[in-house]
């Protein structure tokens, strides 16, 4: 059975089509850039062919997609005969409010579902809606399941995802924390105990998801009780040019110092601050790093920075679950970033968590353990593949309507 997975943005459609009746079995993969614009760019990589890139106007994302389903049965970059061959579409959507608590497979009332959404997470959530509606368009009798980054958090505690303001605010309009990155936190947390042949629900878990946008869940036997982002992405750690937590009242002087409206202060705490805009230079960890080399003051308090909220928060999960059992780190930065992992781990001998530096320091994109054999707390390297987690989930939920 393939199947394909589809994460739609504002401007780009990324794609891979998993075969999964040998689940490691990645066909193809690749994305659209720049949908909506002159010469946008699609790069597609497929198994047993070379490597491919075409530059073409796309106007909207059901061009896009179309190009893509046309570029999976070409003759000489294609991995399948006919479209026909799609069992099924998976689609990553960013907000699934209170409505969601797991992958549904999508129906006019789920649409409509998703739709309302939208007013909690307007960068996404359209985007994402977009797709599922070009795949009705295009493949009209193929099944579709949405996979929702909020759904795995809909087990925290009423008490972890309140906020501090009057409940009637809750009541009518939903806000609470969310949080995000769900389908990575669960899928490394799996995959780490099973690699160390634990099974996930007898563990204390903190998962670090590190990129350019980054969140910390603490998953105590299986579920999600706490996560670092919130009613929308920008609360919890610093991030690539996020703000991350701030005091509220800051953000209400700059609006009034600097004469901002809304979209003028959403701009700055989501797309120049964080790491870009302590740094002055770069939201790339990999540019910080070589700046720190080169001696650049601002990058090293930007990426202490960075490690520091990562630490703070991993200690603050560790006493809300009353210990820890494993730390995880994934995602671009987790994955890849040695300096991170270290500065974020020196200082948790308290928590048991014992550094290997040498092993530490050779490893980069690759599952492994960090700590060394006498840690209490294992620390480990978890490569993430949230794909795949929508793959399985779209799988598991057409199988049982079959």
């Amino acid at each position: 059975m393939k199947i394909l997975v589809l994460n739609c943005g504002s401007s780009s459609i990324k794609y891979q089509l998993i075969d999964m009746s040998h689940e490691a079995d990645l066909l193809a993969k690749g994305i659209v850039e720049r949908v909506g614009m002159k010469c946008a760019e699609l790069s597609h990589s497929a198994k047993n062919r070379d490597k491919f890139n075409m530059v073409k106007d796309i106007p909207d994302h059901q061009t896009g997609i179309n190009l893509i389903l046309d570029i999976l049965v070409h003759p000489a970059q294609g991995v399948i005969k006919s479209k026909d061959e799609i069992t099924a579409v998976g689609h990553r959507v960013a907000h699934g409010g209170e409505n969601f608590k797991a992958s549904v497979r999508i129906t006019n009332r789920v649409k409509q579902d998703i739709e309302k959404c939208i007013e909690l997470a307007p960068l996404h959530n359209p985007a994402n809606l977009k797709g599922i509606l070009s795949i009705d368009a295009i493949l009209p009798d193929v099944p579709q399941v949405a996979v929702f980054d909020t759904s795995f958090h809909q087990t925290m505690p009423k008490h972890a995802y309140l906020y501090g303001i009057p409940y009637e605010y809750y009541e009518k309009y939903n806000i609470r924390r969310y949080g995000f990155h769900g389908t990575s936190h669960k899928f490394v947390a799996q995959k780490g105990c099973d690699l160390l042949g634990k099974n996930w629900e007898d563990l204390k878990i903190i998962t670090c998801h590190l990129g350019n946008g980054a969140s910390i869940t603490a998953i105590d036997r299986g579920q999600s009780v706490e996560t670092s982002m919130g009613f929308t992405p920008i609360e919890g750690l610093l991030m690539g040019t996020r703000a991350g937590d701030l005091d509220i009242g800051v953000v209400l002087y700059l609006m009034e110092k600097e004469n901002l409206d809304y979209k003028e202060i959403n701009n700055i705490l989501n797309k120049k601050s964080g790491v870009l805009g302590i740094s002055g230079l770069s939201f790339d960890m990999r540019d910080i790093d070589k700046a720190i080399s080169e001696g650049n003051e601002r990058a090293e308090i930007a990426q202490d920075m960075y490690c520091h909220r990562v630490k703070k928060y991993i200690g603050a999960y560790a006493a809300v679950m009353d210990g820890i059992d494993l730390l995880i780190f994934t995602g671009g930065i987790g994955e890849n970033d040695i300096l991170v992992r270290e500065k974020v781990t020196k200082g948790l001998s308290f928590l048991g968590i014992d550094l290997d530096v040498e092993k530490n320091n050779g490893l980069r994109g690759k599952d492994m353990v960090i700590s060394k054999p006498e840690s209490r707390t294992t620390a480990m390297v978890v490569t993430t593949n949230e794909e795949l987690v929508i793959a399985r989930d779209t799988l598991s939920i057409i199988s049982k309507a079959m």
